[in-house]
């Protein structure tokens, strides 16, 4: 797919290997409608404070990204980094240095190297054209093992609005935002206000929904472009039926590239959903999803292929939501093996054992306290996440 009055661009610029993809460029012909969410962690990385004050104006007409380094934790030279690359770009495209953003991915600690950037850039502009999103998607990859990418068309208004998406995340991965950037080039007329509407609530139902280790990165972003190049009637009403609509393919866009997300978790081989019904609020069943999620006995469990239940029941217990231990029942897929807090017994755990061995796993946990469900995805811990960290800055 392409959108018209986007193009891209990548290159192996050497920013910490040689011959990798490891900067990429997303150039709107026209300032774009530009919304933005990042990283709740207090340590910030310098291009994110600086893209934050930038989108205060609601439009930017560039995207850099590298992999390699991801500029946090470097002072006022990573500052001065962020603003000299960004300035780079604005040069040679002829366009006002705010309407960039900026965005790096990789080791915390380490200062950007503006050199790099510098050789690269006449190569990275001339390379700019309709084809090369899938080069920018293998551009931002650190430890995945695949490139992650999205491709729809939704239907508003009696009119075709185009998506494509692309997401990098395989560690350090956990709400609220992860180790993770994403970003979304649209068609869509689409005002700034129910944009950044649009944005948010589907991040909460979907990058916010992931965990492969419980840690939250400095420098996670998504980041959405609409260059209003589609026919559709323009989209300036919170809550209309043409938003309704827009959040509801967005939502879908952002939760297929967080499931890719948590299927490439550092070392990964088990992507687990999660669900909790019959809590009272969205709040509780989100609260004991995720400390079920997050605990490593559980995910190791999985990866051991034991239908251990018991370290679910104990991860329930401290969740802080207050239920009846009496009355939950737990599921693995279709296999129920445990009734109203007790063991099932017979043959239960034997093919819950069974289920584990597959790919694709879906736990269910009925607390029977309200109508709510909701969904928490993560993956199991393997030996190889352990490897992968270890060696990690090496």
């Amino acid at each position: 797919m392409k959108i018209e009055g986007f193009s891209t661009s990548a290159v192996a610029a050497g920013v910490k290997y040689k011959d990798r993809l490891d900067i990429g460029l997303i150039y709107a012909e026209e300032p774009a409608v530009t919304a933005g969410v990042f990283t709740t962690n207090q340590v910030i990385a310098a291009p994110l404070v600086l893209d934050m004050e930038r989108l205060k104006q609601g439009r930017a007409q560039a995207i850099l990204v590298n992999s390699g380094c991801a500029n946090a934790c470097t002072g006022k030279q990573g500052m001065q980094a962020s603003v000299e690359t960004s300035r780079m770009v604005a040069e040679h495209l002829h366009i006002k240095e705010e309407m960039v953003q900026v965005s790096s991915t990789g080791v915390i600690g380490v200062q950007l190297n503006t050199d790099v950037f510098r050789r690269a850039m006449p190569e990275l502009i001339a390379g700019l054209g309709p084809d090369n999103f899938e080069k920018v998607a293998e551009a931002i990859m650190t430890t995945d093992t695949m490139k992650k990418t999205v491709y729809r068309t939704v239907e508003i208004g009696g009119k075709q609005i185009n998506f494509m998406a692309m997401a990098k995340g395989s560690g350090m991965i956990m709400p609220n935002m992860a180790t993770m950037l994403a970003f979304v080039l649209t068609d869509a007329q689409i005002g700034y206000v129910e944009l950044n509407d649009a944005l948010r609530k589907a991040v909460d139902t979907s990058f916010n929904r992931i965990t492969v280790d419980g840690d939250t990165s400095t420098n996670d972003m998504v980041l959405i472009m609409a260059n209003g190049k589609a026919d559709n009637p323009w989209i300036e009403e919170i809550d209309s039926p043409e938003h309704r609509k827009f959040i509801a393919g967005l939502s879908e866009i952002l939760k297929e590239l967080a499931l890719m997300i948590v299927a490439d978790g550092e070392g990964a081989t088990k992507a687990i959903t999660i669900r909790i019904c019959g809590a009272k609020e969205t709040e509780d069943a989100v609260r004991v999803g995720r400390t079920i999620a997050n605990s490593n006995l559980v995910k190791t469990a999985f990866f051991g292929e034991d239908a251990n239940w018991g370290r679910i029941f104990a991860a329930m217990g401290r969740s802080g939501v207050r239920f009846n231990p009496e009355a939950v029942d737990i599921y693995f897929d279709d296999v129920l093996i445990v009734k109203n807090g007790l063991a099932v017994g017979g043959d239960a755990e034997a093919e819950a054992d069974r289920v584990l061995k597959k790919r694709d796993i879906r736990v269910t946990v009925d607390m029977k306290d309200g109508s709510v469900c909701e969904e928490i995805y993560t993956c199991d811990f393997s030996l190889d996440y352990v490897r992968i960290n270890a060696d990690y800055r090496t």
